[in-house]
Parts: structure tokens; C-alpha cells; sequence
């Protein structure tokens, strides 16, 4: 079994945990920009620490800055936008649809990467590109009890042009810089950008919720610290398209996680997509 699949499987895990916490964080209505900032610090910190420990060096610094601004930006708002999703629609619906960032991103690593998958791999993309169009029919009409349909659909959308990219810059990271080194950078600066955007947004909140947006925060970058790595680990010597699509799963643990905690329903047309991601998954191991 190739090595880069068994750091894609570790980062599904940890980053799907992760993930759920953006629906904690919604429940409480904590402020999405406050939590991302916390979270971004927190890997900040991880990240810098083993990058000056380790005594890692890049031979390329103009390329390190212009990634790390160009994943900072679009992960930072990729996650605030996510969360602010499910202010208004379910997890079942939110998770799945962020998920079609995947079609830009498998385009990309055949267009721009040139990268070549064999026909079980290809089965393992149309899989994974079934679930979500399964799971995205459930959108119609859904909303949270105090959301709604239209603002949570422009949010969706928002978070799947910015994931897009930060999956991308990603890769081309992965393969030219310090693995450490672009994440306490671009961790760095997104802390920055999030910042910025709860120093907009943030006037007139309630402060009860700053102490649930602290913890949420600090346990999202603990677990984003050791899936981001391991994705980063996965893309210097896999294929883009496998290891975006495989670890783009971990919307199935939030779902289920938010079921079994949430009592969100769950529908057969959710059941079935679950079913057809862990297909999805055992194919792209190939």
C-alpha cells in the first residue's frame, strides 16, 4: 500500500473531527472569524515550532511567501465562510455541497499537473463526485430553524471557489517548500486575515461565546496541525486528484458526528452517500 494513501486516510480522520467542530462552533453561534483565528494561531504555533526545531531550510523564499498569501487568503475564507454556512443549513447539505471544490481541483491536477490515474481511480473520483450530488439534492427547501436557504448558498459557494484554490497552492507548496515552514507562514498570515475580518464583523457582538470560541479554536488547529501535515505529507509524492478526493470525505465523519450528537436527521439519500464515499475511498487506493 503506497504511503501517500495511508497519510490521506490519517488526514481524513483527523481533519473530518476537525471539521465537525466548525458545527459546534456554528451551534453556539460562536463568531466564525474569532474561532478561525484562534484555530490559525494555534497551527501557527505548532507549525513554527517544528520548523525551528527541526532546523528545516527553503531554498525558495519568494515562492514560500507567495503561497503561503495565496493559501492563507483563501483557506481563511474558505473556513469562515463554511462556518457561517451552517448558521443556515444543515451539515448533511453544507458538507457535502463545499465538496464540489473538488471538480476544480481534479481538473487541475490533470490539466496543470499532468497527472495520469488508472481506471479504478477514475471509478474512485466519479464515486466521490456521485456523493456529493446525492447529498446535494437534499438542499432544496432545508434550512436551520433561524437561517436561510439563499444566504447559506452564497456562503457554500464562496467556500468552494476559496477551497478550490487553497487545495492547489496546496500542492504547488508540497512540492517546492518547507512542509513546516509553509504552514507556520500561511497559518501565520491567515490568523492575520481572520483578524481583520472579526475586527469588521464583530462589532456589536455578544461576548458570551468569546470563551467556547477559544477552546473550539485551540482544538481545531491541534487536530488541523496533524491532518494538514499529513495531507502535505500525502501531496509531495501522490497524485492531487486521489489525495484531494479522499481526504474531501471527511465531511462524512461531520455528518455523522452532527447525527449522532445533533440529532440531525438522517435521510437515505444521505445514508447512500456515505455508503458510496467509503467506495470512493477503497478505490482510489489502487
Amino acid at each position: 500500500m503506497e504511503s501517500w494513501y495511508l497519510f490521506s486516510v490519517a488526514a481524513l480522520v483527523l481533519l473530518g473531527t476537525q471539521r465537525f467542530l466548525y458545527k459546534v462552533a456554528a451551534a453556539k453561534d460562536c463568531s466564525s472569524a474569532l474561532t478561525t483565528a484562534i484555530f490559525m494561531g494555534t497551527v501557527t504555533l505548532l507549525s513554527g515550532a517544528v520548523y525551528f526545531g527541526s532546523g528545516e531550510t527553503t531554498r525558495d523564499y519568494a515562492s514560500l511567501i507567495v503561497l503561503s498569501l495565496l493559501n492563507s487568503s483563501s483557506f481563511a475564507f474558505a473556513t469562515i465562510a463554511h462556518i457561517e454556512a451552517l448558521k443556515h443549513l444543515p451539515a448533511g447539505i453544507t458538507f457535502p455541497l463545499t465538496r464540489l471544490s473538488l471538480v476544480a481541483v481534479i481538473l487541475a491536477s490533470v490539466i496543470y499537473f499532468g497527472e495520469r490515474l488508472v481506471p479504478l481511480q477514475w471509478l474512485g473520483i466519479l464515486l466521490g463526485l456521485a456523493v456529493v450530488a446525492v447529498l446535494a439534492k437534499d438542499s432544496r427547501g432545508a434550512a436551520m430553524p433561524n437561517g436561510d436557504s439563499r444566504t447559506g448558498l452564497f456562503f457554500v459557494a464562496a467556500c468552494i471557489l476559496c477551497g478550490a484554490v487553497a487545495s492547489i497552492s496546496s500542492k504547488l507548496a508540497a512540492e517546492s517548500t518547507s512542509k513546516a515552514g509553509f504552514m507556520a507562514l500561511s497559518y501565520l498570515l491567515g490568523t492575520f486575515f481572520s483578524l481583520a475580518i472579526e475586527k469588521k464583523w464583530g462589532k456589536g457582538r455578544k461576548t458570551g461565546r468569546t470563551k467556547d470560541a477559544v477552546m473550539i479554536g485551540v482544538s481545531m488547529g491541534v487536530l488541523n496541525f496533524f491532518g494538514f501535515y499529513a495531507f502535505l505529507t500525502a501531496l509531495a509524492s501522490g497524485p492531487l486528484s486521489a489525495i484531494a478526493l479522499i481526504t474531501g470525505m471527511h465531511f462524512v465523519i461531520a455528518i455523522v458526528l452532527s447525527v449522532l450528537l445533533y440529532r440531525e436527521r438522517m435521510t437515505l439519500r444521505r445514508s447512500l452517500g456515505i455508503g458510496l464515499s467509503l467506495l470512493a475511498v477503497l478505490f482510489l487506493k489502487q
